[in-house]
C-alpha cells in the first residue's frame, strides 16, 4: 500500500521557540516526520508561498454549540445538523481539537436541561467518526443541581466525556457578584419572569447544602477514569486551593488576578477567553484576560462562546504584550494540549499529529486558509476567486 505523504514547502513555520522562514514540513500517514527533510521522494507537494504555518488550535472550552442547537430561545435545530455545523465552524476557525462545553445545569433551563444536555453529548460522540476535526466533550456540572450527577457519571462510564468541570452560578460569588446580575442573566438569556427567577434561585439555594459531597463524588470518578478536571470562575485563592485539593488541574476564567496567581502557584493551568482578548474586557466584569497575560499568570486561551475569536486573539497578543509569536501560539496549541493530557499534538515537531493551519492575513484579520487534521486537508479556502 502506498504511503500517504505530503510535503508543505515555502512555509513560515512557528516552532516551539522560533519562527523559521522558507521551511518544508514532511507529513506521512498523518504524522510529522521531518522539518526541512533531506529527501521527499513521492510526496505530494503543497506550496504555501510564505504563509504562516502553525499547529492546529486546541479549544478546551467553547459553548458555541449551544447556539447551534438553540439559535433563539425555545427554537431548536436537529442535533445532527447542529453538531455538523459546529464541526465546520471549528474547521473554518483553525481549531482541530475542540472540547464542546456542554452544561448540566437543570435550573438554568434551555439546552442546559440535563436530559437535553445528555442528548447533545450523545450526538457529538455519534458524529466523531464522520467529523472534520477532533470533537470532544467538556461536561460542565452545576454543583447546585442535585439531579445531574448520576447522568454525568453514566456518560463518563460510557466514555462520552473527555473533560469535566465544576460550575457554581449561585449569586454572590464567582461570575455573578450579586443576585441582580444573575437575575439579569436569566431574564436576558432565558426570558424568565421575576416569579420564575425567584423559583430558580430558591431551588439553587436549597440544593447547595449537599453540593460538596456531589463535587467529591464527581472528582473521584474523574480521577478513576483519567479525565481532566477543571474549576470554573474561581474568585479567591481559598476556592482555588479547595479545587486543587479535589484534583482540579485547570482553572477556567479566574475572576481575579489573585485567583489566577494562586492557580499557577498550585500547578493548575489557567484558561481565559479569546473574546475577552479581542474585546479588551470581560463580559461579566471579571479580570481582563490581557491583564492576566501581562501578569504572566495566563496559560491558555479558549473560544469560550466564539470559536472564531481564538485565532485572531492569538495573533493579537504579540502586538500588545511581550510575548513572542511562538509563546502566543502555544497558548492555544501546546499549552492546552498539555493541560488536557493530549501529548500527541499541539506543536510542529517530529512525531506529532499533523494537525496544521496555514494562516492568511490577506483580509487584514488572520484567517485559516488551509487546515489539515492528521495530514488530511479539511479546509481549503480560496479567497479572491470572484
Amino acid at each position: 500500500m502506498a504511503i500517504n505523504r505530503i510535503l508543505l514547502i515555502h512555509a513560515q513555520v512557528v516552532l516551539g521557540s522560533e519562527v523559521r522562514k522558507d521551511v518544508a514540513v514532511l507529513v506521512e500517514e498523518g504524522v510529522i516526520t521531518a522539518v526541512d527533510p533531506c529527501t521527499s521522494a513521492q510526496a505530494e507537494i503543497v506550496d504555501l508561498s510564505g504563509r504562516l504555518l502553525i499547529p492546529g488550535l486546541i479549544d478546551l472550552h467553547c459553548d458555541a454549540i449551544e447556539k447551534e442547537v438553540e439559535p433563539r430561545p425555545g427554537v431548536h435545530f436537529p442535533l445532527d445538523f447542529a453538531c455538523a455545523q459546529a464541526d465546520r465552524r471549528n474547521a473554518a476557525a483553525g481549531i482541530t481539537t475542540v472540547f464542546h462545553a456542554i452544561s448540566f445545569a437543570n435550573h438554568e433551563l434551555g439546552v442546559r436541561n440535563n436530559a437535553f444536555a445528555a442528548e447533545i453529548v450523545r450526538s457529538v460522540m455519534a458524529m466523531r467518526p464522520h467529523s472534520l476535526v477532533d470533537n470532544r466533550v467538556h461536561a460542565r456540572y452545576e454543583i447546585t443541581d442535585e439531579t445531574g450527577l448520576p447522568i454525568l457519571l453514566r456518560l463518563m462510564d460510557a466514555g462520552m466525556a473527555q473533560m469535566v468541570s465544576f460550575m457554581d452560578h449561585t449569586p454572590g460569588q464567582g461570575q455573578f457578584k450579586d443576585a441582580d446580575s444573575y437575575r439579569t442573566y436569566l431574564a436576558r438569556t432565558y426570558r424568565k419572569t421575576k416569579d420564575e427567577i425567584d423559583g430558580i434561585l430558591e431551588r439553587k439555594r436549597s440544593a447547595a447544602a449537599d453540593a460538596l459531597e456531589r463535587m467529591k463524588g464527581l472528582a473521584n470518578h474523574a480521577k478513576l477514569k483519567g479525565i481532566p478536571l477543571a474549576s470554573h470562575d474561581d474568585d479567591t485563592p481559598e476556592k482555588v486551593g479547595m479545587m486543587a485539593a479535589m484534583g482540579a488541574t485547570i482553572s477556567e476564567f479566574p475572576v481575579t488576578l489573585e485567583a489566577a496567581r494562586a492557580s499557577r502557584s498550585l500547578g493548575l493551568s489557567t484558561l481565559f477567553g479569546a473574546p475577552n482578548v479581542l474585546r479588551g474586557r470581560s463580559q461579566s466584569g471579571s479580570v481582563r484576560a490581557m491583564d492576566a497575560v501581562l501578569d504572566g499568570c495566563a496559560d491558555c486561551l479558549c473560544g469560550d462562546y466564539s470559536s472564531a475569536a481564538l485565532l485572531p486573539a492569538v495573533m493579537k497578543l504579540p502586538d500588545l504584550t511581550v510575548l513572542a509569536l511562538p509563546k502566543a501560539v502555544a497558548m492555544a496549541t501546546l499549552n492546552p494540549a498539555r493541560a488536557a493530557g493530549l501529548h500527541d499534538r499541539g506543536e510542529i515537531a517530529v512525531g506529532k499529529r499533523a494537525d496544521l493551519v496555514a494562516v492568511s492575513f490577506d483580509s487584514g484579520s488572520p484567517q485559516a486558509e488551509t487546515v489539515w487534521v492528521q495530514g488530511v486537508p479539511v479546509l481549503r479556502a480560496c479567497p479572491g476567486r470572484w
